[in-house]
């Protein structure tokens, strides 16, 4: 949630800031503000877009070679320019941004009421500035241990920048359960929520780890304790992106560009892992772990939103392959329940950021229950990546759109690997069918090229569409996944209510909703259930529903009975999801499009959710 960028440095800080903002707005759009430090600290905050801000601003004295800044996803009190952020302690000397919830905050603001100080805002994040200020002048201590002190009585998810007026060359920043990255120039610092602002300047990052403070100085080594008082060793790595990937491209939506990627995106996540010439399946980064897999009591896998439903793809995947059972999970719903865990269980955790704060937390769970937890994620060097014994990355490259489109068929694609590796190992499968798998995945990339050509129709189909109330989207099997993620990406982008079911259950309740004005979305492919999907197009038709198929090249059968068909290449009932998936996703854009919906930023939402 909320995007956090600091700088400090030769440079002129605003527009450093400013650009970091704007790539870091995907990750909530409520409200923004900066903070620059030049003798004063000066604040500027607004409701409303990153692009609001710099009108705001216009005309004011923005020069400086630190601050900080920040675009907000409301937590606690509205989205409104006084609970923007940054916030300033009572004394108006310090300043902090921060992502994450504090849960003791209530205790703490009553605390500090007690001690004279008052709260212009609804936040959580006010709270944690005025603990600081009064540990400062309580205990007469600088920043980074008034802040190290404050932490210790935190309890919560965080982020944060600080920056003092009595320090004007210090940046103190610090993270738990909320993703921080610090870049490291010629002479010059950044830190941002993730590493979209910083790769314009630098590849040198270290990732904080949960627990620490980095204490940030003008011309001085970069300098990390935890929150015990330990000092780290900081850890310099690589980034592995390009500018270009955080880039539109000359596409009007991030979210159309991330469509349109995924043959490469498809393609990288199985690029050295398919070995097409010798028959076999690789992962290495599991390697050490495929005995304990294929040992395993069961399989879980959990996760949310999107990446659920790639989670019950493998499900089906893992069990038709490898003949292992596999449970999903919500990881929201996992964490609370008090599951039953031993020794004997892999846990698959799946997140494309690597940082929802839900799976990291089953994560915790899993591991102190005993349990191998293995991670599937889009993030080098993300939390999930770090908190897991080992794992697997898609390379699915940076996804910006909020809607997640190429990151859940690149999970889906390795899903499909793992379970081709265990059924491998097991001997679950012949091999000439192992092979022939192999030879239709292999073939994946260029099929989803052919669905792409059919952008046009699929328009055209959206234009009919695009003013409903609601809508159904039914499909058995391998399908039943895809169904739920169209209906998603149709609520997230187009507000559109939309239900995804397995096609046999809407006799069972969603029947009683369809009449002529509601469309009926059927993954109606000819592998699967086809015959009985053919027989629930026929009830729904007979409600005069409006039905939108997705059909298999060349079928007869579904034509005579849809209003419209879209048909993708024939491949194997396990593929199915990587190609079906494509056209929901381009029909889902369009209609918001149509309904001038902000495709890219749909409301409420942000892309990487590490908040509960």
């Amino acid at each position: 949630m909320c995007g956090i960028v600091a700088y400090i440095g030769p440079r002129e800080a605003y527009p450093v800031l400013m650009k970091g903002l704007h790539r870091l707005e995907y990750r909530g759009y409520d409200s923004a503000g900066i903070c620059l430090l030049n003798g004063d600290i000066r604040v500027f905050k607004c409701k409303g877009k990153v692009s609001d801000l710099e009108a705001f601003v216009a005309g004011e004295n923005i020069s400086g070679n630190i601050g900080m800044a920040h675009t907000r996803w409301a937590t606690h009190g509205e989205p409104n320019t006084i609970n923007a952020h940054p916030h300033f302690s009572q004394n108006k000397t310090i300043a902090l941004i921060h992502n994450g919830i504090i849960e003791n905050y209530s205790v703490l603001r009553s605390e500090l009421k007690n001690r004279g100080y008052t709260f212009t805002s609804e936040t959580d994040t006010e709270v944690l500035v005025h603990l600081i200020e009064d540990i400062m002048t309580n205990e007469q201590v600088s920043v980074e241990e008034a802040v190290r002190i404050a932490l210790n009585q935190v309890i919560g998810a965080y982020a944060i920048v600080i920056l003092a007026k009595e320090f004007p060359n210090k940046i103190i920043a610090a993270r738990k359960g909320s993703p921080m990255v610090i870049g490291i120039g010629k002479d010059e610092f950044f830190v941002a929520s993730d590493a979209t602002p910083l790769i314009e300047y630098t590849d040198n990052v270290v990732y904080l780890n949960d627990e620490e403070i980095a204490i940030i100085e003008r011309d001085k080594e970069l300098k990390i304790k935890t929150i015990r008082n330990q000092d780290q060793t900081p850890y310099i790595e690589k980034l592995v992106m390009s500018l270009n990937e955080i880039e539109k491209g000359g596409f009007d939506h991030f979210m159309l560009k991330e469509i349109y990627e995924q043959p490469r995106s498809i393609f990288d996540s199985m690029r050295g892992r398919l070995h097409l010439d010798q028959g076999t399946v690789t992962l290495g980064g599991i390697s050490d772990y495929v005995q304990k897999i294929l040992k395993a009591k069961r399989i879980i896998i959990t996760a949310c939103g999107t990446s659920w439903h790639a989670g019950l793809v493998g499900e089906y995947l893992i069990e038709d392959l490898a003949r292992i059972p596999v449970e999903v999970e919500y990881s929201s719903e996992f964490r609370y329940r008090n599951p039953v865990l031993s020794e004997d269980d892999v846990v698959i955790a799946i997140s494309q950021s690597g940082e929802t704060a839900d799976t990291l937390a089953a994560i915790d769970l899993a591991k102190s229950k005993g349990a191998t937890v293995l991670g599937i994620c889009n993030v080098v060097g993300s939390s999930i990546a770090r908190a897991t014994n080992a794992g697997v990355y898609t390379h699915a490259g940076p996804e910006i759109g909020v809607a997640s489109t190429k990151a859940f068929t690149a999970q889906v694609a390795v899903l499909t690997l793992l379970g081709l590796l265990l059924a491998q190992k097991k001997g679950t499968l012949p091999a000439s069918k192992f092979q022939k798998i192999l030879v239709e995945l292999d073939s994946i990339p260029s099929k989803v090229e052919r669905i792409l050509k059919l952008n046009e129709k699929i328009r055209d189909i959206a234009t009919i569409y695009k003013d409903v109330k609601n809508s159904l989207y039914l499909g058995r099997g391998y399908n039943f996944p895809v169904a739920l993620e169209g209906a998603l990406k149709l609520k997230e982008i187009s507000y559109i209510h939309a239900e995804g079911y397995p096609a046999a259950e809407m006799k069972h309740g969603p029947i009683a909703l369809i009449d002529e004005f509601m469309p009926v979305v059927f993954i109606a492919t000819r592998r699967g259930i086809y015959d009985k999907v053919i027989t629930n197009i026929e009830e729904v038709k007979a409600r005069k529903g409006k039905i939108i198929a997705i059909v298999t090249e060349g079928d007869e059968s579904v034509k005579k009975l849809a209003d419209h068909c879209i048909e993708i290449p024939d491949t194997e009932e396990m593929l199915i999801p990587l190609l079906a998936t494509v056209p929901l996703q381009l029909l889902s854009y369009h209609i918001a499009v149509m309904r001038n919906c902000n495709v890219d930023q749909p409301r409420n939402l942000a892309k990487s959710v590490t908040v509960e």
